[in-house]
């Protein structure tokens, strides 16, 4: 296992210092558009024109990918991302952050699929749930350090961008100077989502659903917070509560998920994320510790999960087809984030602010209904066993000889033996 994780340090490294400032990007815009006087349904807007650019990345990078190999498309896409955060100090307009959100968006999804595909063609199906559970680890790891940034200096001033772009730029290095083997060249750059859904059923539904439910999460769930009476200082400490508890559950989730069908895991993940969103729902109100104790739960049964489906869609994809898997598992996922960040606000509105994980419940709810239902339908079909013909009776032989006279007949491998 430790070899398996040296083979791919210089990715993980990559991984750790690009997430750090994008991590740190993210919130520093969100504090920053505040103070500038944005609107807070401007502010959300940015996170959407993100989303719409990440979706488009996974749409139009894989072509760029297939002509240029994954290094240099990984270098001029860092390079787009880096340049982006800088230029946010050059014109402070909600319409021009918007657009600069949309290219950033549009590279890191490039960034995330040519990391993402990367590691797992270096991932065998033995392991593939343990490697890519230290990759989220390092993923949550290195935005929960990006958060913490924002604290080394003012974010009306500009050091923080600069801060941004210097770690965008230097996570270029370890990719840039790696002594790993390039990934195969692609076969193909088209997503297919009907094929990624042929191949992975559970893997396909769980990459749309987690993004539906979680982005609910990482986008109101700070509201929420405020909204059942808690200071500010409390939003800060539930968030990180829920990162801690991912980190925590992720690599038990994925060595288990190793061991039995991803599914189970899935299946398990989501029932019983469920049930502490419906528990946060019920108590949160009654004291900080039990919204603490249940953040903790909440987040390490639910934030792993997207790892689990995407392992399990890995599992199953033909060799050379890493990209297009990855490819296709986060584009579904950003269309789920893009419509989940706004159907958790919406339900919010309608209803009780407890409404936000009575949401995320549901949507768990189906994905363990659906992983379920696929789990005992592949078994059925698993026992099925192929027809094999009864040997012919001599009266059988007679009639076809009658009906078919210029048939010759053929004995039956049975017969044979």
């Amino acid at each position: 296992m430790f070899r398996s994780i040296a083979t791919i340090a210089s990715l993980l490294l990559a991984t750790a210092i690009l997430y750090a400032g994008n991590g740190l990007q993210n919130t520093l815009l969100a504090v920053r558009g505040d103070l500038e006087g944005f609107p807070t349904a401007v502010i959300g807007a940015l996170t959407s024109a993100y989303f719409a650019g990440f979706i488009l990345g996974c749409r139009f990078v894989p072509g760029t990918i297939k002509t240029v190999g994954h290094i240099r498309a990984f270098v001029a896409l860092a390079s787009v991302a880096s340049s982006s955060a800088l230029a946010h100090l050059l014109v402070v307009d909600a319409t021009a952050w918007a657009v600069l959100r949309f290219i950033t968006g549009f590279s890191f999804a490039g960034l995330t699929m040519v990391l993402e595909s990367w590691i797992n063609e270096r991932a065998t199906n033995e392991n593939r749930g343990k490697i890519l559970s230290i990759y989220r680890m390092v993923d949550l790891g290195a935005v929960t350090l990006g958060n913490a940034l924002l604290a080394t200096a003012s974010p009306s001033g500009f050091h923080l961008f600069v801060l941004v772009s210097i770690l965008i730029s230097v996570a270029l290095v370890p990719v840039a100077l790696t002594r790993i083997d390039s990934p195969a060249p692609l076969e193909t750059a088209r997503l297919d989502i009907g094929e990624l859904y042929r191949t992975s059923p559970v893997g396909a539904v769980g990459a749309a659903a987690t993004g539906l439910a979680n982005a609910a999460f990482w986008g109101v769930a700070p509201v929420f917070v405020q909204k059942v009476g808690y200071a500010p200082a409390m939003v800060a400490a539930f968030m990180s509560t829920s990162i801690i508890g991912a980190g925590v559950f992720q690599f038990p989730m994925g060595w288990l998920s190793d061991r039995i069908d991803r599914r189970l895991v899935i299946i398990g993940s989501s029932a019983m994320g469920a049930g502490a969103a419906i528990l946060l729902a019920m108590l949160a109100g009654v004291s900080s510790g039990a919204l603490l104790g249940l953040a903790f739960l909440f987040g390490g049964l639910i934030i792993p999960t997207f790892g689990i489906c995407a392992a399990h869609a890995n599992d199953h994809a033909a060799p050379g087809k890493a990209v297009a898997t990855s490819g296709g598992l986060l584009l579904l996922h950003g269309v789920g984030s893009t419509v989940g960040a706004m159907a958790g606000a919406v339900a919010m509105s309608l209803f009780h602010p407890a409404a936000l994980f009575i949401y995320i419940a549901v949507i768990y709810l189906v994905l363990a209904a659906f992983a379920f239902v696929r789990m005992n339908a592949r078994a059925a079909a698993d026992i099925k066993r192929p027809y094999i013909p009864l040997a012919k009776s001599p009266l059988t032989r007679v009639y076809r000889k009658l009906v078919h006279p210029g048939r010759k007949e053929e004995t039956p491998a049975a017969e044979q033996a």
